[in-house]
């Protein structure tokens, strides 16, 4: 007998915190309560403490979404209040608790609230995975996420890397693919040259756009060894590199790469992070994206990319090359110097952007919500049998 799934309490980032996490939930509360179904978020009074979070701000400037129920109830590091959290949801016996896991440091205070949530004997637990194995490792990594996974009854995948590291923890418990799905709350798409002169850039150079929160593994190192090759050649002209988005790290190391390669006015620099807002003229002003990821599992830079139907350059890692048909949306290359520059050198050579901008627009058809929240469905009937 199938069990309809009428109740759904979500846990993670959620207004007012901010980032590609925050708009996950969001937009996947969004969906369901468009369904007709009773939808509740619980985020965090506490996401992470200040000594461990590499950014300015954890919050946004944006205007709250709306129609949403957002209740501020949960501090990742007390466990006492995991123990009342856990309680509150297994007193209120939702369907389902849907939860975003990317981050060992969040195994404890997840996995407590989900095994106490669990106890009431009708509640399932389903997990979106971004991440099983961290890209930046740290000690006791395996021992957090295995207590997390051992608390759930059900996973969602989005590449094949997640699958094959879920399952050096968990291979029996089922299971479902869904790739990223696109973003559509950053607005439509603009004319470039407006983008441009919103952003006081110059309408008669090319931009290659580098977006999102600047990390070691996302390789902006690798991206400036390749532009000083592509200037060597002459091929920047009248091109110029765009880096948008909040350094989570050392940023004078890259401050000296840039001196050092001669690039001070090749690289325009948005040192902080993008509001929701302004994510569109960054990505209407651009010719191409570069993703010279180290490692990957996924990228919601991708998929906004796909919203805007702005050509890519991704590496090969992780599940970035299940996204991007290579030559036909873009170009997927190994994540070093020499071939970057080849991709983003062919890419304007043989002009490819109109051809490939054609191509996106048939190709993100496959990238929706309701594919995710199908398979959530899908996956919560069968964990209730």
């Amino acid at each position: 007998m199938k069990k309809d799934l009428k109740d759904i309490v979500l846990l993670g980032p959620a207004y007012p915190y901010r980032g590609g996490l925050a708009a996950f939930i969001e937009t996947i509360a969004g969906k369901f309560r468009d369904q007709g179904k009773k939808t509740k978020i619980h985020t965090f009074t506490l996401q992470y403490p200040s000594i461990l979070f590499p950014g300015k701000s954890q919050f946004s400037e944006s205007s709250p979404p709306d129609n949403l129920i957002i209740l501020r109830t949960i501090n990742s590091v007390n466990p006492i209040n995991w123990i009342r959290t856990g309680m509150r949801i297994k007193r209120e016996k939702p369907d389902l608790l849907f939860m975003k896991y990317w981050l060992p440091l969040m195994a404890p205070c997840f996995g407590t609230i989900a095994r106490i949530t669990r106890k009431n004997g009708h509640t399932k637990v389903i997990v979106q995975l971004d991440n099983v194995i961290p890209h930046e490792k740290r000690p006791f990594d395996n021992l957090l996420t295995r207590y997390f996974i051992r608390s759930c009854d059900g996973f969602i995948y989005m590449s094949r890397q997640v699958k094959d590291d879920l399952d050096k923890f968990d291979s029996s418990k089922p299971s479902e693919f869904a790739p990223h799905p696109i973003y559509d709350l950053y607005g439509e798409p603009m004319e470039k040259n407006q983008a441009k002169a919103h952003l006081n850039l110059d309408r008669d150079t090319d931009y290659c756009l580098f977006f999102g929160f600047i990390r070691d593994y996302k390789g902006l190192d690798i991206l400036i060894d390749a532009w000083r090759l592509l200037k060597d050649k002459g091929i920047t002209a009248d091109k110029k590199l765009l880096v948008a988005g909040e350094y989570y790290g050392d940023k004078e190391k890259y401050k000296e790469q840039i001196k050092v390669n001669g690039l001070e006015n090749d690289i325009v620099l948005y040192d902080s992070f993008i509001n929701d807002e302004d994510v569109k003229y960054f990505f209407s002003a651009s010719s191409l994206l570069v993703q010279p990821y180290k490692t990957a599992t996924q990228s919601g830079v991708t998929q906004i990319a796909y919203h805007f139907d702005l050509p890519m350059v991704v590496t090969d890692v992780g599940g970035l090359a299940e996204l991007i048909p290579d030559d036909k949306v873009g170009y997927v290359t190994t994540p070093d110097a020499p071939h970057i520059a080849v991709a983003i050198e062919k890419y304007f050579l043989l002009e490819k952007e109109n051809e490939f901008r054609s191509n996106l627009k048939t190709e993100k058809k496959r990238f929706n919500w309701e594919n995710m929240t199908d398979k959530i469905e899908n996956l919560y009937e069968k964990i209730s049998r």
